[in-house]
């Protein structure tokens, strides 16, 4: 966790609203990996071309609190084409408004696998 710059490719970009803070005023880890969840999505439905579902989400490391009124950025970054999957490193970075501070909250791999139209496990870089 000790980057000091993301790495991988931006892929989504949003604001923590009030709405999605927990008891303590702090945004729910759960809508912070939901948006990490998103820009893998992007990534992995642009490198395949297709249909994809998120299959594992490994060990997911909360460094920061995010609070209300913070930028939250996605990065990913390609790790991994195989078969009919695709893993990813995914960062999630956060800009204060008031210092304009650049910070990473969350880290963690996610693996996806490419849908064919009846929703089965096809390969990545096939045309169906």
């Amino acid at each position: 966790m000790e980057n000091t710059e993301p790495e991988g490719e931006l892929v989504i970009r949003t604001l923590a609203m009030p709405k999605d803070t927990n008891g303590n005023g702090d945004i729910f880890g759960g809508w912070i990996l939901s948006q990490m969840d998103l820009g893998a999505g992007i990534l992995a439905m642009k490198v395949a071309k297709k249909r994809v579902t998120t299959v594992a989400i490994d060990k997911i490391v909360f460094a920061h609190p995010v609070r209300v009124g913070d930028t939250v950025n996605c990065y990913a970054k390609l790790l991994k084409i195989g078969n009919t999957s695709m893993t990813m490193q995914l960062q999630a970075w956060v800009i204060n408004i008031h210092s304009e501070e650049m910070k990473k909250v969350a880290e963690s791999i996610f693996t996806y696998v490419a849908l064919d139209e009846k929703r089965r496990p096809t390969p990545v870089n096939s045309t169906s």
